[in-house]
């Protein structure tokens, strides 16, 4: 019950409520728009792969950084280790990113990896068939070509294998909360002692 002399409340908060009301009906259309221009796209590019080659990157912040992911694209000193120049690395499907800078050394040598089984595996068909150029794939090896379905060098994220240890009877007897409390206790008193100690060696 509203107590005292007060005014009922009678707070009209229900005016054009449509218009702070997202609604996301339209998602399972767009799923499916979004698969069929992919397969449009694959038939279109056929051979060619309907993706593009990006580089192996690790997710940001403490929470996502032992998981890699793909990045953006390529640093230029990742493709100078390669030996792609800048320039024709954009024409074989593979993405630059000319602002990214390469932080640590397993960074690098991981997606200069990449690159260089990407390079490997490339098929260059010719502008032409009739003129073949120089770097352009052979004609046997066209034949054989398939196209990549999916991500192109999808990234596998590497899992440590658990060891399994035998328990023993040391492990059972050691008393883990008693060994962090002397350790602190002794990291406490580490001063002290050592006056005392020193104290001692003069007399």
């Amino acid at each position: 019950m509203v107590k005292h002399n007060n005014v009922i409340p009678n707070g009209h908060f229900k005016k054009h409520w449509q218009s702070y009301v997202k609604t996301w009906f339209n998602e399972p259309a767009r799923k499916t728009r979004r698969s069929n221009a992919r397969q449009a796209k694959a038939v279109k590019v056929f051979p060619r792969p309907a993706g593009k080659l990006r580089s192996q990157v690790h997710g940001q912040t403490l929470k996502y950084n032992m998981k890699l992911r793909e990045g953006r694209g390529f640093s230029l000193e990742e493709l100078k280790a390669a030996g792609i120049p800048k320039k024709l690395a954009p024409t074989i499907g593979i993405v630059v990113d000319h602002r990214r800078r390469n932080l640590s050394l397993e960074g690098l040598q991981a997606n200069v990896q990449r690159l260089k089984t990407y390079k490997a595996k490339l098929l260059v068909f010719p502008r032409r068939a009739s003129k073949i150029k120089a770097g352009d794939s052979t004609t046997e090896e066209l034949a054989n070509a398939t196209q990549v379905q999916g991500s192109v060098l999808a990234i596998a994220g590497e899992k440590a294998a658990a060891e399994l240890v035998k328990v023993t009877e040391e492990m059972i007897a050691f008393n883990a909360y008693s060994k962090l409390h002397l350790e602190r206790t002794n990291e406490k008193h580490l001063g002290a002692r050592l006056k005392r100690a020193a104290e001692a060696e003069k007399k």
